[in-house]
Protein backbone atom coordinates (compact mmCIF):
# COMPACT_ATOMS: atom_id res chain seq x y z
CA UNK A 1 0.00 0.00 0.00
CA UNK A 2 1.01 3.60 -0.59
CA UNK A 3 -0.16 6.94 0.83
CA UNK A 4 0.79 10.59 1.18
CA UNK A 5 0.82 11.98 4.73
CA UNK A 6 1.21 15.40 6.33
CA UNK A 7 -0.25 17.34 3.39
CA UNK A 8 -3.44 19.35 2.98
CA UNK A 9 -5.13 16.69 0.84
CA UNK A 10 -4.65 13.02 0.01
CA UNK A 11 -2.75 14.06 -3.15
CA UNK A 12 0.04 15.95 -1.38
CA UNK A 13 2.46 14.91 1.31
CA UNK A 14 5.23 12.68 2.60
CA UNK A 15 5.53 9.41 0.68
CA UNK A 16 4.75 6.42 2.91
CA UNK A 17 4.75 2.74 1.96
CA UNK A 18 3.37 -0.23 3.86
CA UNK A 19 5.54 -3.30 4.25
CA UNK A 20 4.90 -6.25 6.52
CA UNK A 21 1.99 -4.52 8.22
CA UNK A 22 3.85 -1.34 9.19
CA UNK A 23 4.19 2.02 7.45
CA UNK A 24 7.53 3.56 6.60
CA UNK A 25 9.01 6.35 4.49
CA UNK A 26 11.18 6.87 1.42
CA UNK A 27 14.56 8.65 1.55
CA UNK A 28 15.01 11.69 -0.70
CA UNK A 29 18.37 10.58 -2.19
CA UNK A 30 17.85 10.61 -6.00
CA UNK A 31 14.11 11.34 -5.52
CA UNK A 32 12.92 13.08 -8.70
CA UNK A 33 9.93 13.81 -10.95
CA UNK A 34 9.90 10.32 -12.49
CA UNK A 35 9.55 8.77 -9.02
CA UNK A 36 6.86 11.31 -8.13
CA UNK A 37 5.01 10.62 -11.40
CA UNK A 38 4.68 6.92 -10.53
CA UNK A 39 3.56 7.80 -6.99
CA UNK A 40 0.83 10.21 -8.18
CA UNK A 41 -0.44 7.82 -10.85
CA UNK A 42 -0.60 4.88 -8.44
CA UNK A 43 -2.68 6.99 -6.02
CA UNK A 44 -4.97 8.20 -8.86
CA UNK A 45 -3.85 11.74 -8.09
CA UNK A 46 -3.01 12.77 -11.65
CA UNK A 47 0.48 13.88 -12.59
CA UNK A 48 3.40 15.05 -10.47
CA UNK A 49 3.58 18.83 -10.07
CA UNK A 50 6.40 19.22 -7.52
CA UNK A 51 8.87 17.01 -5.68
CA UNK A 52 10.02 17.78 -2.15
CA UNK A 53 13.06 16.66 -0.20
CA UNK A 54 14.20 17.30 3.36
CA UNK A 55 10.99 16.24 5.14
CA UNK A 56 9.04 19.20 3.73
CA UNK A 57 5.81 17.61 5.05
CA UNK A 58 7.27 16.75 8.44
CA UNK A 59 9.31 13.79 9.58
CA UNK A 60 7.64 10.41 9.40
CA UNK A 61 8.01 7.45 11.71
CA UNK A 62 8.73 3.78 11.29
CA UNK A 63 11.42 2.30 9.06
CA UNK A 64 12.92 3.98 6.00
CA UNK A 65 11.90 1.42 3.39
CA UNK A 66 13.49 2.74 0.19
CA UNK A 67 16.51 4.80 -0.82
CA UNK A 68 17.96 5.79 -4.20
CA UNK A 69 14.61 5.15 -5.92
CA UNK A 70 15.13 5.09 -9.69
CA UNK A 71 11.78 4.98 -11.51
CA UNK A 72 11.69 5.50 -15.26
CA UNK A 73 8.23 7.05 -14.91
CA UNK A 74 6.17 4.36 -16.68
CA UNK A 75 5.91 1.89 -13.78
CA UNK A 76 2.46 1.18 -12.31
CA UNK A 77 3.63 0.88 -8.70
CA UNK A 78 6.40 2.56 -6.76
CA UNK A 79 7.73 -0.76 -5.45
CA UNK A 80 8.39 -1.91 -9.04
CA UNK A 81 11.08 0.76 -9.37
CA UNK A 82 14.74 -0.05 -8.70
CA UNK A 83 15.78 1.03 -5.21
CA UNK A 84 17.95 -0.02 -2.32
CA UNK A 85 16.76 -0.97 1.14
CA UNK A 86 20.21 -0.26 2.60
CA UNK A 87 20.47 3.42 3.51
CA UNK A 88 22.28 6.03 5.56
CA UNK A 89 19.20 8.27 5.84
CA UNK A 90 17.26 9.75 8.73
CA UNK A 91 13.66 10.96 8.73
CA UNK A 92 15.01 14.47 8.07
CA UNK A 93 15.36 13.22 4.48
CA UNK A 94 11.81 11.93 3.98
CA UNK A 95 10.66 12.41 0.37
CA UNK A 96 7.44 14.20 -0.56
CA UNK A 97 5.33 15.04 -3.59
CA UNK A 98 2.54 17.34 -4.79
CA UNK A 99 0.24 15.80 -7.42
CA UNK A 100 -1.94 17.66 -9.92
CA UNK A 101 -5.24 16.59 -8.29
CA UNK A 102 -4.22 18.26 -5.01
CA UNK A 103 -6.19 21.39 -4.19
CA UNK A 104 -5.13 24.23 -1.90
CA UNK A 105 -6.74 27.61 -1.33
CA UNK A 106 -5.91 31.19 -0.55
CA UNK A 107 -7.70 34.52 -0.17
CA UNK A 108 -5.83 37.13 -2.18
CA UNK A 109 -5.98 40.90 -2.33
CA UNK A 110 -7.23 41.42 1.22
CA UNK A 111 -5.36 43.03 4.07
CA UNK A 112 -4.52 39.61 5.51
CA UNK A 113 -4.88 35.95 4.55
CA UNK A 114 -8.46 35.81 5.89
CA UNK A 115 -10.13 38.12 3.36
CA UNK A 116 -10.04 38.50 -0.40
CA UNK A 117 -10.74 36.71 -3.66
CA UNK A 118 -11.02 32.92 -3.37
CA UNK A 119 -8.29 31.22 -5.41
CA UNK A 120 -7.59 27.50 -5.75
CA UNK A 121 -4.32 25.83 -6.76
CA UNK A 122 -5.23 22.84 -8.93
CA UNK A 123 -3.41 20.97 -11.70
CA UNK A 124 -0.37 23.18 -11.28
CA UNK A 125 -2.02 26.60 -11.60
CA UNK A 126 -4.07 29.13 -9.60
CA UNK A 127 -7.73 29.60 -10.61
CA UNK A 128 -10.69 31.66 -9.44
CA UNK A 129 -13.98 30.28 -8.08
CA UNK A 130 -17.38 31.07 -9.62
CA UNK A 131 -20.03 32.74 -7.44
CA UNK A 132 -22.96 30.88 -9.06
CA UNK A 133 -23.09 28.07 -6.47
CA UNK A 134 -21.19 29.78 -3.63
CA UNK A 135 -23.30 30.15 -0.48
CA UNK A 136 -22.81 30.19 3.28
CA UNK A 137 -21.84 26.50 3.56
CA UNK A 138 -19.02 26.81 1.02
CA UNK A 139 -17.74 29.95 2.76
CA UNK A 140 -17.86 28.27 6.18
CA UNK A 141 -15.87 25.29 4.88
CA UNK A 142 -13.21 27.54 3.36
CA UNK A 143 -12.82 29.91 6.34
CA UNK A 144 -12.45 26.93 8.67
CA UNK A 145 -9.95 25.18 6.36
CA UNK A 146 -7.79 28.33 6.29
CA UNK A 147 -7.94 28.69 10.09
CA UNK A 148 -9.82 31.95 9.66
CA UNK A 149 -12.93 31.35 11.77
CA UNK A 150 -16.34 31.95 10.19
CA UNK A 151 -17.47 33.97 7.14
CA UNK A 152 -18.71 37.52 7.63
CA UNK A 153 -19.63 38.50 4.09
CA UNK A 154 -19.35 37.63 0.42
CA UNK A 155 -17.30 39.67 -2.07
CA UNK A 156 -17.31 39.81 -5.87
CA UNK A 157 -14.36 40.14 -8.23
CA UNK A 158 -13.53 39.70 -11.91
CA UNK A 159 -12.13 36.43 -13.25
CA UNK A 160 -8.54 37.26 -14.24
CA UNK A 161 -6.91 33.82 -13.96
CA UNK A 162 -7.04 31.12 -16.65
CA UNK A 163 -9.06 28.49 -14.78
CA UNK A 164 -12.46 28.51 -13.06
CA UNK A 165 -13.69 26.19 -10.33
CA UNK A 166 -17.20 25.55 -9.00
CA UNK A 167 -17.97 24.06 -5.56
CA UNK A 168 -21.22 22.74 -4.08
CA UNK A 169 -21.12 21.66 -0.43
CA UNK A 170 -24.19 19.96 1.01
CA UNK A 171 -22.74 19.98 4.52
CA UNK A 172 -19.70 21.15 6.49
CA UNK A 173 -16.97 19.06 4.87
CA UNK A 174 -13.29 18.92 5.97
CA UNK A 175 -12.33 20.97 2.89
CA UNK A 176 -13.79 22.18 -0.41
CA UNK A 177 -12.13 19.23 -2.16
CA UNK A 178 -14.54 16.94 -0.26
CA UNK A 179 -17.55 18.76 -1.76
CA UNK A 180 -18.86 18.37 -5.30
CA UNK A 181 -16.67 20.37 -7.65
CA UNK A 182 -16.17 20.96 -11.35
CA UNK A 183 -13.19 22.53 -13.09
CA UNK A 184 -13.49 24.63 -16.26
CA UNK A 185 -17.08 23.57 -16.97
CA UNK A 186 -18.56 26.54 -18.82
CA UNK A 187 -22.26 26.11 -17.97
CA UNK A 188 -22.18 26.70 -14.17
CA UNK A 189 -19.73 29.58 -14.61
CA UNK A 190 -21.55 31.30 -17.48
CA UNK A 191 -21.87 35.02 -16.65
CA UNK A 192 -20.53 34.35 -13.17
CA UNK A 193 -18.24 36.56 -11.13
CA UNK A 194 -15.22 35.45 -9.13
CA UNK A 195 -16.24 35.03 -5.52
CA UNK A 196 -14.48 36.41 -2.48
CA UNK A 197 -15.04 36.13 1.24
CA UNK A 198 -14.26 37.97 4.45
CA UNK A 199 -13.74 35.62 7.40
CA UNK A 200 -13.88 36.83 11.01
CA UNK A 201 -10.45 35.45 11.93
CA UNK A 202 -7.13 37.15 11.28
Amino acid sequence: ALRLAGGRSRCEGRVEMEQGGSWGTVCDDAWDMADAEVTCRQLRCGRAVRVHAGAAFGQGGGPILRDEVGCQGHEEHLWECPATTEHDCSHKEDAGVVCSEHQEWRLSGGRDGCAGRVEVFFRGTWSTVCDSTWYDTEARVLCRTLGCGKPLRKLFFHHTLPGRMVYECESLQPSLAHCRWAYNKSAPCHQSRAVGVVCNGT
